[in-house]
């Protein structure tokens, strides 16, 4: 099965969208637009995306690698206005491993008293959580992320603050849609995406969750323009000082997740507030590995790396931990 595939990368002229060819070489359009200027086209002329990048592509090919060493990568979509950028995401949502799934059959078998709030959430999903055109199924867990400003670029770096008290990688599929003039979401395509996380505060209290949540993120490098497989297989790995210290193979797609697509996405644009004429939206699907259930503490200098074939090269992040500062109140001016 081939996939459609394009990238933003850095051009004298400003951000510019390119087709992958394959991973050594990538086909730059002849115009300078970015994908949101590209999917605005597309909707306003009631055409394809893909027929309208190809009619659009130059006889230009350019070295897929040389535009990751100059540092000219950029996420594959985004709006020129951070503000009309939703990021977000859904937790609880992936079956993870067979021993995972046994062991979470055994849990959400219990008494219902027994159960922890998540394995209620997760049983919900498990037992209800695919959506058909005539059935809502159970919403699942939701978070809120930021806007488009804490988007970081595949291969740059993800900066953990100096509150924070973890800093973690969650490899996840995203989901990426930009609403037209009615505020009609469009699905644009998928991505992988590092929805990373701050696990420690998390497990602290799980009321804590939306405080874990407020932290940078990354996605791409290619969107998948199309369907998504139904299973996808990947790896996520931690490098550090070019040695590998972790890694894990992780699934996803709707054969490895409790909820369906259809679903996550109608609880997320169910509120008006996301259906807005104009605002792109980023939505993280969840996860099944994490390595730090695995007690893996990052560092400084880390380098993330997820890959899942399908979407091609992998997403890479380097971590930068702010340093460490004597905590005080923050000062609020006001306004007298």
């Amino acid at each position: 099965m081939s996939f459609y595939r394009i990238i933003q990368y850095k051009s004298p002229t400003g951000p510019r969208v390119a087709k992958v060819l394959d991973d050594e070489s990538l086909q730059a359009i002849s115009l300078p637009l970015t994908t949101y200027e590209l999917v605005n086209m597309a909707i306003n002329e009631e055409t394809t995306l893909t027929s309208l990048i190809d009619s659009l592509l130059s006889e230009h090919t350019i070295s897929y690698q040389s535009v990751i060493d100059d540092g000219l990568l950029l996420p594959p979509i985004h709006h020129p206005d951070n503000a009309h950028c939703f990021v977000t995401g859904t937790g609880l949502t992936h079956l993870g491993s067979a021993d995972t799934r046994d062991a979470m059959h055994a849990k959400i078998a219990g008494e219902e008293a027994t159960l922890t709030d998540s394995m209620r959430m997760f049983k919900m999903g498990f037992e209800d959580g695919k959506a058909t055109s005539q059935h809502i199924a159970s919403q699942p867990e939701w978070f809120y992320k930021g806007t488009g400003n804490i988007i970081r670029r595949p291969y740059g770096t993800i900066e953990s603050p100096a509150f924070a008290q973890d800093a973690g990688e969650e490899p996840e599929l995203v989901g990426v849609y930009v609403n037209d003039s009615n505020g009609t979401p469009h699905r644009v395509g998928f991505a992988i995406g590092n929805e990373f996380s701050d696990h420690v505060t998390e497990r602290h209290n799980y009321l804590w969750l939306a405080h874990s949540k407020l932290r940078q993120a990354s996605f791409g490098p290619e969107l998948m323009i199309g369907d998504l497989p139904p299973s996808l297989e990947g790896s996520s790995k931690i490098i550090r000082n070019k040695n590998v210290v972790w890694e894990k193979p992780f699934t996803s797609g709707e054969d490895n997740m409790s909820h369906n697509i259809k679903n996550l996405e109608h609880h997320h644009f169910k509120y008006a507030l996301f259906c807005q004429p104009g605002d792109l939206n980023v939505h993280y699907f969840g996860t099944s590995t994490l390595s730090f259930a695995d007690g893996i503490e990052t560092q400084d200098g880390d380098v993330f790396e997820i890959c899942v074939p399908e979407f091609g090269k992998p997403l890479r992040n380097t971590l930068t931990m702010t340093p460490k500062t004597p905590s005080h109140p923050i000062h609020i001016a006001a306004l007298r």
